[in-house]
């Protein structure tokens, strides 16, 4: 069955920076678009990032745009996301999607926690 599993969360001090990583199993990735979505307590799930099956970026979220960087490995069935100049607001479990090109099919990571505090 398909998984993704994200790493690379914890704790950061506010103007940090972190790489999150999704591995894929179960799937051929290169047929998947991918992304990251956040979601804080008490708040909907944002989209943050997504990227193209030949590396194409697809779209940054506002909130992070000019200090975020979404990027792929398929030959690891891997996709990263860095976030730079990191703020409080950035705290949330970061969540991997991959969305099948032509069925549209869908998965979703657990989740990786990441808070931004000093």
């Amino acid at each position: 069955q398909v998984q993704l599993v994200e790493s690379g969360g914890g704790l950061v001090q506010p103007g940090g920076s972190l790489t999150l990583s999704c591995v894929g199993s179960g799937l051929t990735f290169i047929n998947y678009d991918m992304s990251w979505y956040r979601q804080a307590p008490g708040t909907e799930r944002e989209l943050v990032a997504r990227i193209g099956r030949f590396g194409n970026i697809m779209h940054y979220a506002d909130s992070v745009k000019g200090r975020s960087t979404i990027s792929r490995d398929n030959a690891k069935k891997t996709v990263y996301l860095q976030i730079n100049s990191l703020k409080a607001e950035d705290t949330a479990i970061y969540y991997c999607n991959a969305v099948h090109i032509g069925s549209k099919a869908d998965y979703w990571g657990q989740g990786t926690q990441v808070t931004v505090s000093s």
